[in-house]
């Protein structure tokens, strides 16, 4: 999980940086999506570690479950108009965040099933 970390908030990072190059380094929103990809990389770096890597993964799902509900919420306030760059930057975030959140979840319940009863 702490790969799939990384390479999540690498590719939040570079949407991030993508879209604020292509708004012509105007628009600081256009950074959104690398302000959740950057502790998303940090805290992948953290969970290398085998006595962070609870925490650190939890604290990235809960990043990954606000990634994904904020630009949704977003989204939903306003009518849904493709031909905006920053309507495809949210949906990119979302989806990232979202599908990262739902490998999380998975592996969560995997792990629970896999310990042994106490």
């Amino acid at each position: 999980m702490p790969r799939l970390a990384l390479i999540f908030g690498t590719l939040l990072t570079l949407e991030g940086a993508g879209f604020y190059v292509a708004a012509g380094a105007s628009s600081w929103t256009a950074l959104i999506p690398a302000l959740v990809g950057l502790p998303l990389l940090l805290l992948g770096l953290a969970a290398r570690k085998p006595s962070w890597r609870k925490h650190a993964m939890h604290a990235a799902a809960v990043l990954a479950l606000l990634g994904a509900l904020a630009p949704v919420a977003r989204l939903a306030s306003s009518p849904l108009d493709l031909a905006r760059p920053a309507t495809w930057s949210q949906l990119g975030m979302a989806l990232l965040c979202g599908l990262f959140f739902l490998l999380c979840l998975k592996s969560f319940v995997d792990a629970r099933r896999r310990a042994p009863d106490s």
